[in-house]
């Protein structure tokens, strides 16, 4: 058998103060000061063009570290063959860097010379 309360509990004193002290006497407001943060420094991930790397492989990086869809890792890559070099991306300096690691770890596990590096933006 349930059974309900014929009154709520009391409730607690909202602002209890000592006795013969005004309310608010004594307290200190701290005044929130605006503080700017500045957003990161951006980074470039940008791939150097090298002969001996298979075009496929480029676009295959692109796609799957940079996330571009076939196309845009097609221009990159002819881009790079034509040019000399592309960025691939701008990031924040610690996710720039990753790319870079990750790029490099993968052309080595292919045997490929491909180069990746970073520079600010």
């Amino acid at each position: 058998m349930i059974r309900m309360a014929t009154s709520p509990p009391p409730m607690p004193p909202v602002n209890p103060g000592l006795p013969g002290r005004d309310e608010g006497e004594g307290s200190v407001v701290a005044e929130k000061k605006e503080q700017r943060v500045e957003p990161p420094k951006l980074y470039q991930v940008v791939m150097l063009n090298d002969d001996y790397t298979p075009m496929e492989f480029v676009v295959l990086v692109l796609q799957e570290y940079f996330l571009h869809d076939f196309e845009t890792a097609t221009q990159i890559m002819l881009k790079i063959h034509h040019e000399g070099r592309a960025v691939c991306g701008v990031y924040s300096k610690d996710i720039a860097a990753t790319k870079v690691e990750l790029v490099q770890a993968a052309a080595k596990r292919a045997g490929h010379p491909l180069q990746c590096t970073l520079e600010a933006a």
